[in-house]
């Protein structure tokens, strides 16, 4: 098929969409991106991140000025400065209540266990029940999309997957309330992947001035109405959720920028980057308040710091070879740990989570239960040790005093000079665990035997409570375990070298930052994680090697954690490279059999609605026909743009003759209207009532498509599309016959404009627009 390329009134066009004669297939929106194979969730559609420059578009554009564009950028810091703050103060509310009702439950817990292990028991297993009930019960029942970590959600929006539900108002208050439940209640999880999910809601919320169906209306934030805007403040809430949850402000904007988003700017940069800055100065001034004993249990716990600046300094040569053996073994159970949640989650979610709501509820509190058992039932299992030497560690309390945090926690001990280096871990908030895992100066606290119980129950804990209807993070719980195994190595480095500057405490972070690197595969901004919240930058070239190593040894058996999660979720993810055998393959070969739905430039309303109606396609070529016979594409027009406008009925014309339409859109229409909200699916087919003479009538579309969509040549090769799609976050590209005729060439040199050109341009502009 040869297709040309025609000098129009409106610029050069191609003459012919390929597969224009296939038969018609109905697919789901989806499937619009040709290439992608995996399985899509129901309900899920992409975002319209390409700006349609339409009529309504470039007028709005022309009467833009100077002071709209100060106000514009104002308010974008505006909203920078609200999600960091917003972001901060949630953070603050999780953590106190933790803390307080972890507080509340060890004290009453070892209170009753002065009289009975068994009533002890009890009221532990009661206290950590009543708290993932209430977290489950809340997911199931009011907030679904507050259930898992919302990180694969949320990389699948900055992707360009718009899932239904994950932004709304009640997803933030059920993630809040659920992450105190979940992690007050002892499960293996963390609340930082849930406090990215909150902020990225806090982001949201903000962007479209609250929620119209909870009473929260701000109009006056109302300015961001479209999904590019959103994108840029979802991804500044995902990193104000990193820097909330470990007080690590450059990991935050880092963790953006590597892990969830696939479109990245200089501006979007300094706003990140603002807000971490905010978050980081409201969790302080909240620290210092709670300083003054305000706020209960809450003291040296809650946020995260693992200051270890006071331990092993400097590292020998031979030391190199057993840390690069952590990043082999952070690799491998990292490894094995993604394959083990990938299959139980697909159980979960293909088998045991379709019998209803009640099955959740049931297997949540299960899972409590278990783990309730086993962190109590095996510290009693293990012997006593006794204190360190007061003397030669004048520092060092043991045991703990009694409603304090720290190390050294007596539990079943007969003598008051003893510890229970189990309890020590368990009966903790997982910060306070990990801190005790990470203290240095602290030799031989912990036996090899507990180390190694605790790493494979806790491991097996993690890999069966991910995925239970619950908010759940799984960065401390990897932490935990890659401590747990590196404090082990650690201990065999210090016996077998016999050096009093070797610290166990060094190689347990080394171990946490090995295992992070082998399950989720992140290097630039968990190594900068990794040194802000342990205050030591002395071990930066270490983290750096052990996170290489981990990545290297983890990618050749899966993908990462939160990509294989969100493969199973349906959500079909442009990774950042395309796949090899694109290479052979050209933009014909990737098109399917369908025929492609299009318009007429003049359509007929009962046309439109009947098209509509037999499909789930979300853009549409619209052609025009030429006096020779030749058609020609003026553009695309989306699925919301055509309901808007059989809605309003305002464009409805009785002859399919083409009309005047200068200055008509202005009048009728702003560039806002046609904005889906982000807080529900938007106008449907089905709410739009027609009469049958309203049918019979007709509708000129020109004025509203997208007139410069793009297009690319069929002999193209797919790797080339696929990075024009993802890295400029297209939802449809137009596959065109090679044109015959050249208008002109642009080189760098021509987009290098001076700026006394734009009052040149903006006429232009309004010429065109005019013209159309």
């Amino acid at each position: 098929m040869q297709g040309e390329l025609r000098l129009t009134v409106d610029g050069p066009r191609w003459s012919r969409l390929l597969n224009s004669e296939a038969p018609v297939e109905e697919h789901d929106t989806m499937h619009e991106d040709p290439w992608v194979k995996s399985p899509v969730t129901l309900g899920t559609e992409s975002l319209d991140y390409e700006v349609v420059e339409n009529s309504a578009y470039r007028e709005d554009q022309a009467q833009r000025g100077r002071w709209h564009r100060i106000h514009y950028a104002a308010i974008k810091w505006l909203f920078a400065l609200l999600i960091g703050i917003g972001t901060g103060l949630s953070a603050f509310v999780i953590n106190v209540a933790v803390e307080n009702f972890s507080g509340w439950k060890f004290i009453a817990t070892f209170a009753i266990m002065r009289h009975s292990y068994f009533a002890g028991l009890v009221v532990y297993v009661l206290f950590n029940a009543t708290l993932v009930f209430s977290s489950v019960f809340i997911v199931t029942n009011f907030a679904p999309a507050a259930a898992g970590s919302g990180i694969p959600e949320l990389k699948g929006y900055l992707n360009g997957i718009d899932t239904p539900g994950i932004l709304l108002f009640r997803t933030l208050i059920g993630k809040i309330l659920g992450s105190i439940g979940s992690v007050g209640g002892g499960l293996a999880l963390g609340k930082e992947g849930p406090l990215v999910h909150t902020g990225a809601c806090i982001a949201s919320l903000v962007g479209q001035g609250g929620s119209t169906k909870y009473f929260i209306n701000w109009q006056w934030l109302r300015v961001f109405k479209n999904d590019r805007d959103r994108r840029d403040l979802v991804t500044i809430g995902c990193a104000a959720g990193v820097a909330a949850a470990f007080r690590a402000p450059v990991g935050g904007v880092l963790f953006a920028l590597e892990e969830v988003t696939s479109w990245w700017r200089s501006q979007l940069l300094w706003r990140v980057f603002f807000t971490s800055a905010v978050v980081a100065v409201v969790v302080r001034t909240a620290m210092s308040w709670c300083a003054h004993g305000n706020c209960g249990h809450f003291g040296s716990g809650g946020f995260i710091i693992w200051d270890i600046s006071g331990g092993q300094d400097d590292y020998s040569f031979y030391e190199l070879w057993p840390m690069a053996m952590l990043g082999i073994i952070g690799g491998l159970l990292g490894a094995l740990f993604n394959q083990l949640t990938l299959y139980l989650s697909s159980y979960r979610r293909n088998v045991l989570h379709k019998k209803g709501d009640r099955v959740k509820i049931i297997e949540a509190c299960l899972v409590s239960l278990i783990t309730s058992v086993l962190s109590f039932g095996l510290p009693l299992l293990t012997t006593c040790t006794p204190c360190p030497d007061p003397v030669r560690y004048p520092d060092i309390v043991c045991p703990r005093p009694s409603k304090h945090y720290g190390n050294y926690v007596t539990f079943h001990c007969s003598s008051e000079n003893q510890y229970n280096d189990l309890a020590t871990i368990f009966f903790n908030t997982p910060d306070d665990a990990i801190r005790n895992l990470f203290s240095t100066k602290t030799v031989h606290e912990y036996s090899a035997q507990s180390l190694f119980i605790f790493m494979v129950m806790f491991y097996l804990l993690a890999v069966i409570t991910y995925g239970i209807a619950v908010p759940s993070g799984q960065f401390v719980p990897g932490i935990m375990i890659g401590a747990t195994y590196g404090r082990l190595v650690g201990m065999l480095v210090v016996s077998l070298y016999k050096k009093d500057d070797i610290d166990e405490g060094t190689y347990a972070l080394l171990g946490a930052a090995s295992f992070l690197g082998g399950s989720m595969r992140m290097t630039v901004s968990l190594c900068v994680i990794m040194v802000e919240i342990t205050n030591n930058l002395n071990l930066l070239p270490l983290i750096m090697l052990v996170l290489l190593i981990s990545k290297a040894v983890g990618d050749i058996f899966n993908m990462g954690f939160y990509e294989q999660q969100a493969h199973l979720r349906g959500i079909p993810l442009l990774e950042s490279t395309p796949k090899r055998f694109m290479r052979k393959l050209s933009a014909r070969d990737a098109l399917r059999a369908n025929k492609v739905v299009n318009f007429s430039r003049i359509a007929q309303v009962s046309h439109i609605v009947a098209v509509l109606c037999s499909n789930n396609h979300n853009g549409f070529p619209v052609i025009e026909e030429l006096p020779n016979g030749q058609t020609l594409v003026i553009g695309l027009i989306l699925r919301s743009y055509l309901l808007v406008l059989l809605q309003s009925k305002a464009d409805f014309q009785d002859t399919p003759i083409a009309g005047d339409d200068r200055g008509r859109v202005t009048i009728r229409y702003s560039a806002t209207d046609f904005v889906k909200p982000v807080s529900s699916k938007g106008l449907s087919i089905n709410d739009i009532h027609l009469t049958p003479q309203e049918l019979e009538m007709y509708l000129d579309l020109k004025p509203f498509v997208n007139p410069s969509p793009y297009m690319v040549p069929e002999d193209m090769s797919l790797t080339k599309v696929y990075n024009l799609f993802r890295q400029l976050g297209l939802r449809h590209v137009l596959v065109v016959p090679r044109p015959s005729r050249l208008t002109g060439l642009i080189t760098r040199k021509d987009l290098l404009l001076p700026e006394v050109l734009e009052e040149t341009s903006t006429e232009l502009s309004s010429t065109r627009v005019q013209g159309l």
